[in-house]
């Protein structure tokens, strides 16, 4: 790839549909500010911050995680068992992507008619009974003038993976479950629907293993803004840069990398790790048949550099533009 094409490929990346959707979330950004809880834990000096992949709420010697996420209504509508089983499987990701465990889910469901409903509870049943996550209450009307799910996820994590830990020196590793397909119709690399529910349930242990074992305090999960997105919004809360290795990136066969770059897929995680531990970390995700690899490291600038064929261009200047509007600066 020459530097034409590769500042072609950054024009096309920033015109997704993925990274348009988190720059809409400035204008929420704006309006809040970090939560204060009263002094009633052990950990109340602590704020919540806002811009991390779930609210980690101080209750005694840990965090409750608390997070929600809705489906589109276009994916609902033309394949709702997946939608049902996404709105789980996504909610559960952010959990773990957290360092936590997931406790219990609930769900808003509303409708133009109940002929939805039964192929989307189906397939959050389903992913309920594979991550072993029940779903314990939620609310319904099937007398919407529009068709929306929405569901929400209490965990519980000791030590947090939080998106606003990254720090210049670290290491970049993307994990990722490469056992999949893509689906048919929308940017979604379906490594779960599929798989062996314990293995499901091994791999996403993982993350909080490495919390609690003090390998790493930093990351995300790969959001619907793909890779490209979800490296931006962990420099962004985090107040630094990072240069990225297009060419370390694993990708399936067969996947242009334009689309590969901004797919959701599935299993995804980026972890920003201490380079005296990148090495034990990559280790512990290939023992279990998952690849984690080394694309870039992060740096004391703020802006992202795409790196190719020994050609390199700015993908992104914080200092010019913001994302999602959830930086450091959104700190006590």
């Amino acid at each position: 790839m020459n530097s034409a094409e590769l500042d072609h490929l950054t024009q096309r990346l920033k015109q997704s549909i993925g990274i348009l959707h988190k720059q809409d979330i400035q204008g929420i950004a704006k309006l809040l500010s970090p939560v204060h809880f009263p002094k009633r834990t052990v950990l109340s000096a602590h704020s919540i911050l806002l811009g991390d992949d779930c609210a980690a709420i101080p209750d005694g010697e840990g965090y409750l995680l608390l997070a929600c996420e809705g489906m589109m209504p276009f994916l609902m509508e033309s394949d709702p068992w997946f939608a049902g089983w996404s709105a789980v499987m996504v909610n559960i990701s952010d959990i773990y992507a957290m360092g936590g465990r997931a406790i219990a889910i609930v769900d808003t469901l509303w409708s133009t008619t109940t002929e939805l409903n039964p192929l989307l509870l189906a397939g959050m049943q389903a992913a309920a009974q594979a991550y072993q996550v029940p779903i314990v209450g939620g609310h319904t009307n099937g007398h919407s003038p529009y068709n929306a799910l929405a569901v929400s996820i209490l965990g519980r994590a000791q030590r947090l993976i939080s998106s606003f830990q990254a720090q210049p020196g670290d290491r970049l590793l993307v994990v990722l479950d490469l056992r999949g397909t893509m689906h048919p119709q929308y940017p979604f690399w379906n490594a779960a629907t599929t798989a062996d529910p314990f293995c499901l349930r091994a791999d996403l242990a993982l993350l909080p293993q490495l919390a609690e074992q003090g390998l790493c305090d930093a990351g995300k999960d790969i959001s619907m803004g793909g890779i490209i997105g979800t490296v931006l919004m962990l420099l962004e809360t985090s107040g630094v840069g990072a240069t990225l290795n297009l060419e370390a990136v694993p990708q399936p066969k067969h996947i242009a990398q334009e689309q590969w770059l901004v797919s959701f897929p599935s299993y995804g995680f980026l972890l920003s790790v201490r380079p005296e531990k990148a090495t034990l970390v990559s280790q512990k995700f290939g023992d279990r048949g998952l690849i984690c690899t080394d694309i870039g490291e992060i740096q004391d600038h703020c802006q992202l550099i795409l790196q190719q064929s020994n050609n390199s261009t700015v993908f992104w200047d914080f200092n010019l533009d913001a994302l999602t509007g959830f930086t450091p600066l959104n700190r006590p």
